[in-house]
């Protein structure tokens, strides 16, 4: 969030330098990302994390915490705020849902659409924020400076009342960057009695939006379920600066403040408009909860010693509400501070006001023995071993068409646990000798270490072979029979190169493997003695195309008379699709054309 050095002075006139204000940033409070210095201004782009999202991503939430934190005065701006007196009004308003904790609406007539004052444009562009007109930078001006998301709807587009509901089947919008979203039926919006025109605490809608012809609006300030709008948003991809507040939860008390200052710039920048009363729909209004703890468990915590007279003085620098009896604190949580909820969240608090400085890492002392995990060594010597003999090791499915122990669901067909790791092994085998040319390799050498599930219990067992056979046994055995009589265990690693694995330096870059099957083609050719395979490999090469990803390699050579016979094989793969007979039969076949028009060889 970026914050305006000259925004918190007018809040807080004693803020420190900026320089001094980052290092307590960054040891009281939050990580400082970036600092900007401006022409006139210097603008603090801080982290705020999600525990203190709902009172901190604004400009009077970081002044509030600074004037305290400090001990500085804080000037709530609240009495200077002038609004006309307002009269009755007929506007209705009804909340369907239960994901709208509240919700405040004010009829201005009279309005006039049109460029903002110098000072707001000056306080917006200083966050990164451009202008757009009076109405809307009013309401972005209430969002940044007291972290509270409003909306503005022209009063003329909206028929009959507002209702705060849940998308109906089928009911689309129209956004006010004009694009158009389907809604789901558990999504919460703003309507009026025919159709949407907002998704609630997320985007506005097209229908009543404000544009220069408007001449009376709705002020809306509400509050909304924190759940139900980041599930709403993430289904329909859209990021706001509302949403980001809103999915964070805000306290329903911030909607007094929000909807005073709202009407005030709307009154400052529009002075014949004038005033209906403000509709307040608040169904469950906010208790005050308390808090208990005491000196000793904060210290315990925390690691440091924090005496009850130091606890004393941090409450009543944060105007907390609080009794005390024998260093037992009981509190009266702000309703503006959502993350207070138990002692730790408490030890926290004191934590950062002291400064995480003065939390000195000290490691603890624990006494115990190494002890060696028996099972965990075999495994090791086991996959050691097996490795040193050219296997590869795999991790075949525990699930399975049939066994011993049935679970209770499964999401297919496979509804019991493995009780060998034979059959598992074996598929693997037929897969990889399919890729043999692929992988230039003479034979697949492959094993496995796994649980196996019977009704006596679980076993491990260890499972190796080759296309000569598969043999399987239990790790103890294993061990006992193949690894005892060998000594002197050495770790290494082991590693395949890709098809189109490129050496630069020291530097390896790796082009994954294609998803598509390859296909082998074997070309023969018949040539007077003299002729040297390179000649042969040169034509086939120069002809084969850019599907060959493996060749010519020649794997075949001998003489018979006066002539000589070079067998090469060709591999053909797409990375992009599944290669045909006809096209590779067609390649295959210009080669053969050019072998034996240009040099009246045989290809046999």
């Amino acid at each position: 969030m970026k914050i305006s050095y000259n925004w918190l002075k007018w809040y807080i006139p004693d803020v420190p330098t900026p320089e001094k204000l980052a290092d307590i940033f960054t040891y009281h409070l939050c990580e400082v990302e970036n600092i900007e210095k401006k022409v006139n201004d210097i603008v603090f782009d801080i982290n705020i994390l999600p525990n203190r999202a709902h009172d901190l991503l604004s400009h009077q939430g970081i002044a509030h915490e600074l004037a305290s934190l400090l001990n500085i005065k804080f000037i709530d701006p609240t009495s200077k705020y002038k609004v006309p007196e307002s009269k009755p009004t007929n506007l209705k308003i009804e909340i369907k849902s239960e994901k709208c904790k509240r919700y405040m609406g004010r009829i201005i007539r009279n309005i006039k659409v049109g460029p903002s004052p110098d000072w707001v444009k000056t306080h917006l562009e200083s966050i990164g924020q451009r202008s757009i007109n009076n109405m809307v930078d009013a309401a972005n001006i209430v969002m940044y400076d007291l972290g509270q998301p409003t909306h503005i709807f022209d009063l003329d587009k909206v028929k009959e009342k507002l209702l705060i509901r849940l998308a109906k089947e089928d009911e689309s919008i129209i956004t006010l960057d004009n694009k158009i979203f389907k809604l789901r039926e558990k999504d919460l919006v703003i309507a009026d009695s025919v159709q949407v025109l907002a998704v609630a605490g997320i985007k506005g809608g097209k229908i009543a939006e404000v544009d220069e012809n408007t001449k009376n609006i709705i002020l809306e300030v509400a509050n909304f379920d924190s759940t139900s709008i980041r599930k709403t948003a993430q289904s329909l991809n859209i990021f706001t600066d509302a949403r980001k507040r809103f999915e964070n939860e805000l306290s329903p008390e911030l909607g007094d403040c929000a909807m005073l200052e709202f009407s005030a710039l709307i009154a400052e920048m529009c002075p014949m408009a004038y005033f209906e009363d403000v509709v307040d729909i608040y169904p469950f209004k906010k208790k005050e909860n308390k808090l208990s703890f005491s000196a000793l468990n904060i210290s315990k915590i925390l690691g440091l010693a924090v005496s009850k007279k130091e606890i004393e003085l941090i409450l009543k620098r944060y105007n907390f509400k609080y009794t005390e009896n024998k260093g037992v604190f009981e509190i009266i949580i702000p309703l503006m501070r959502l993350d207070l909820v138990g002692e730790e969240d408490m030890a926290e608090e004191v934590g950062r006001i002291l400064g995480y400085d003065k939390l000195k890492p000290k490691i603890p002392k624990i006494n115990f023995k190494i002890q060696k995990n028996k099972e965990f060594n075999k495994i090791k010597k086991t996959r050691e071993y097996l490795l040193s003999e050219g296997y590869s090791e795999i991790m075949t499915y525990t699930f399975c068409n049939e066994g011993e122990v049935e679970v209770l669901a499964s999401a297919s067909d496979k509804k019991f646990l493995r009780t060998n790791l034979s059959n598992g092994l074996k598929d693997s085998l037929k897969l990889n000798q399919l890729n043999m040319p692929l992988l230039k390799m003479q034979e697949i050498k492959l094993f496995e270490v796994g649980v196996v599930f019977k009704k006596s219990g679980e076993e491990i067992h260890v499972a190796y072979g080759d296309k000569k056979g598969v043999e399987e046994m239990i790790l103890d055995d294993f061990v006992l029979k193949v690894l005892d009589p060998f000594s002197g265990w050495s770790s290494f690693e082991r590693g395949i190169q890709g098809p189109e694995e490129k050496i630069f330096g020291t530097e390896k870059i790796f082009k994954p493997w294609s998803m598509f099957p390859f296909i082998t083609r074997d070309i023969a050719v018949w040539v007077p003695e003299e002729i040297k395979s390179e000649n042969v490999k040169k034509i086939i090469k120069n002809n084969m195309g850019e599907l060959v990803i493996q060749g010519p390699e020649l794997f075949d050579e001998f003489k018979k008379g006066n002539k000589k016979s070079y067998a090469f094989r060709l591999i053909f793969q797409s990375y992009k699709r599944t290669l045909t007979d006809t096209e590779i039969n067609e390649i295959m076949t210009k080669i053969t054309n050019k072998i034996k028009g240009e040099n009246d060889w045989q290809v046999r």
